[in-house]
């Protein structure tokens, strides 16, 4: 070979080189500057507290990611109906959803001992709101409950991000005052899902009424009891017919969930899925604070005589918590997943 065609050779050779490191300069500094335009949608209406807080968590991605990660936040129905949330997020509709576990235990069963199983969430120590928030994200984080969690979700197509608090729940209104279990007979409570058995075995009967018609039927009587978060009073204003603030059953913090369609979250790099779980810790804190003000403002009603509560007696909170452990029984059969996530909350409780 000439000494020309060698050297052609070799500066073929060092072109093609370079192009190579280029090309993968490139690539590799595209992928570090992508941008991830995604969706989340709330189960929950506008005037909803912990959808208006979801900025919090769009606001501490960007940041987190260094302005990679720019979230739209919308309310139900703006994308989807709240009922169609849940396989819309599955097929990719949405990326994200922001929900609780009792709205899609249809689906997942545990998902009815995720969201505020009877008693299983109240802290009875004589701690800050903030305190007895920690305990429970601690629960969720540190013994094993949020694999579990993250397990059965996954079977969906769903990864389980983190969770949030909507405070105390049930938060209970009633247009007459009771502190014992007896003082119910006759009653008719607005009720939940599961909470509708809850309230039925201290005596009162359960009954479905929209949260948007609950006020009209306080006011009327048709009902004499209604639960909630503590919105009913900030947001919905059943105090106005119903002042009576029945205390003693609830959890300390309800929680809710976000979960991310799995085939975008496992296309995700890693710093953007640190980036996500920093956003999402983040919005649990600012839940906490959320909730922890609109109980303050409660409080202020109970000073000016708007609220009145009502804290349950001794006989009346163990006739509940006798109704709670049958219904924590009772979820476990469900499946084995449920059944393994009731055993990780009677130890953690001390129940036996």
């Amino acid at each position: 070979m000439s000494k020309i065609k060698y050297c052609r050779k070799l500066m073929g050779i060092f072109i093609l080189s370079l192009m190579c490191l280029s090309f993968i300069f490139i690539s590799q500094t595209s992928a570090k500057d992508k941008v991830y335009n995604l969706k989340i949608q709330s189960a929950f209406p506008r005037g909803d507290l912990s959808m208006e807080t979801l900025s919090v968590f769009a606001e501490s991605a960007a940041k987190h990611s260094n302005g990679r990660l720019k979230i739209k936040t919308f309310a139900e129905p703006e994308i989807i109906p709240g009922d169609q949330l849940f396989g819309a997020t599955k097929q990719g509709v949405v990326d994200m959803l922001h929900s609780m576990g009792g709205m899609s235990g249809g689906i997942v069963p545990i998902g009815y001992v995720e969201f505020n199983l009877p008693m299983a969430f109240r802290i009875d120590e004589k701690t800050t709101f903030e305190d007895k928030a920690q305990v429970i994200r601690d629960f969720y984080l540190k013994n094993g409950f949020m694999e579990l969690l993250r397990k059965e979700y996954a079977k969906q197509g769903l990864y389980f991000l983190d969770i949030h608090t909507y405070g105390p729940v049930p938060f209970v209104l009633a247009r007459k005052p009771a502190t014992s279990c007896s003082d119910f007979k006759g009653w008719k409570i607005k009720a939940e899902g599961g909470n509708l058995a809850y309230h039925s075995a201290v005596g009162m009967q359960g009954t479905a009424v929209s949260p948007t018609e609950a006020y009209m039927a306080l006011k009327l009587g048709t009902i004499d009891a209604a639960e909630w978060d503590v919105s009913c009073v900030t947001g919905l204003k059943w105090h106005e017919v119903a002042p009576y603030w029945i205390s003693g059953m609830e959890c300390d913090h309800a929680t809710g969930h976000i979960l991310i369609n799995m085939k975008k979250w496992n296309k995700f790099p890693d710093d953007i899925k640190a980036a996500l779980h920093s956003a999402a810790e983040d919005y649990w804190y600012a839940t906490v604070a959320a909730y922890k003000k609109e109980i303050e403002i409660v409080e202020g009603l109970i000073k000016e005589g708007k609220v009145i509560k009502n804290e349950l007696d001794d006989d009346c909170k163990e006739q509940y918590k006798k109704a709670a452990y049958e219904m924590w029984d009772e979820l476990a059969t469900q499946d084995a997943a449920s059944a393994e996530a009731i055993k990780m909350i009677k130890a953690w409780r001390g129940v036996k």
